[in-house]
């Protein structure tokens, strides 16, 4: 038997996980890309990640929005733009310092952000619901302990960071 330094996986187990993992995600982003189908195509992946950030967070900066979204300023003012041309947020002057923009849902924008998760929570609990009580337990460990390990905040909020209802 194959012996390896405690707490690190071994490179044949490593492939499995990564495999496992990759298709995983595979499946999350065809969940994902159909309930979009409920933005009707007023917005793009990246536009509804900000508007669930914006619903996470609440009134954020344009600039700490580009960094939860890993993109640089540009990227995320120009989305906004977007977003506030199409009446999913309000981007206004921040009141305590006049060279900030801070950005909030609008009603409508926090409408869309719910219908989308509605979505996707009705097909993965379709998907849970074929699964074994103990196979549901292990993803459970397994989805903790792969959030915490990638420093992906608990589901604890409304919409967690990245995807909401993950």
């Amino acid at each position: 038997m194959e012996q390896h330094p405690p707490g690190r996986v071994n490179a044949e187990d490593l492939g499995a996980v990564i495999s496992a993992v990759i298709t995983g995600s595979r499946l999350l982003v065809a969940i994902t890309a159909r309930s979009l189908s409920a933005a009707q195509d007023r917005v793009t992946l990246p536009q509804l990640r900000m508007l669930v950030v914006l619903s996470a967070h609440g009134e954020t900066k344009l600039v700490t929005m580009a960094d939860l979204l890993d993109v640089n300023s540009s990227t995320a003012m120009r989305m906004a733009d977007r977003l506030v041309s199409a009446g999913l947020i309000v981007r206004q002057v921040n009141p305590h310092n006049r060279r900030e923009s801070l950005m909030r849902l609008t009603p409508e924008g926090r409408r869309l952000v719910d219908e989308v998760t509605a979505r996707r929570r009705e097909e993965i609990a379709a998907i849970v619901s074929r699964m074994t009580p103990e196979q549901c337990q292990a993803l459970i460990s397994a989805m903790n302990a792969f959030n915490e390990a990638g420093g992906e905040p608990p589901a604890t909020l409304r919409y967690p960071l990245g995807w909401p209802d993950q």
